[in-house]
Formats: structure tokens, sequence, C-alpha cells
């Protein structure tokens, strides 16, 4: 009885690390291993509370630590990076930028980006705008007053 419990907790353990691979973020991987523990208990013929306890700490634990660890060693963005570098750059309207008729399309430097109107006003082939934000694939543009 003791080996066909070993065996299901590693099966179980292959499970949640074969799933893994298909996955992002270190998840299942804690469990695979919480699962290797309960079945090497299951060996040493420790009853099912001490291999569902010892599962469940292991893998909780190895998650808290790996979130702590990625926390520590993933830090946010900073500003410049991505898309976020068009933030507050200047560009000029290639189609008119309407709301409205989901039309828009500006040009800065080389890059020419789908626009839309920050405040929802029509803003002219020619004129001069600036990035406020990027949405998705959206530059959320401004027009710029004359001077500027």
């Amino acid at each position: 009885m003791t080996f066909g419990i070993w065996l299901i907790w590693m099966a179980v353990a292959a499970v949640f690390i074969i799933g893994e691979i298909f996955t992002l973020g270190f998840f299942l991987l804690w469990f695979g291993i919480g699962a290797a523990v309960a079945g090497i208990l299951a060996i040493f013929g420790l009853g099912g509370s001490w291999q569902w306890g010892a599962f469940a700490v292991v893998s909780g634990v190895l998650f808290v630590l790996s979130r702590r660890f990625a926390e520590r060693f993933s830090k946010k963005q900073p500003p410049g990076i991505g898309a976020d570098r068009f933030i507050d750059k200047k560009g000029v309207v290639l189609e008119e930028v309407d709301n409205i008729k989901n039309s828009g399309r500006i040009r800065m430097g080389k890059e020419e980006w789908r626009a839309e109107s920050d405040t929802g006003e029509v803003i002219l082939v020619g004129k001069m705008v600036e990035v406020t934000r990027v949405v998705g694939t959206h530059a959320v543009v401004k027009t710029l007053k004359e001077g500027e």
C-alpha cells in the first residue's frame, strides 16, 4: 500500500513539474517539489497527514520565498524604457486624429504610431502634437500650442 501512495505522489510531482515547463512564473514547480517530498515521506511509511502536511508546508514556503526573491531582483521598469520612452515626445500628425472615426497616425522621428486625442478633439494633418501616454499600440496625444 505504501508503494502505491509513493507512486501517486511522484506522478503528481511529475505532472506539476511538467506543467511548469508550459507556464510562466515558477508556480507549479513548488507544488511538484512538495509532492516529491510527500512521496519520500510515504516511502518511509509516514501517514497521510504527514504527507499532506509536508506537501502544504514545503509548497507554501517555497512559493513565499520565491516571490520575495523575485521581488528583490525584478524591479519596475524605469521611466523611458519600452513604449514609455515616447511620453513627452513631439510629433507631427500624418492622418487626422479623430477618436470618433477611430483614425489617426503620427510620426515621431522615424517612428509612426496610431494615435488618439487626449481631449477628444479632432487634430488636423500637419499639426504638432505631444505624446501624453501610450495605451497598448496607440499614442495618446495633445495638440501643441504655437511656439511649443
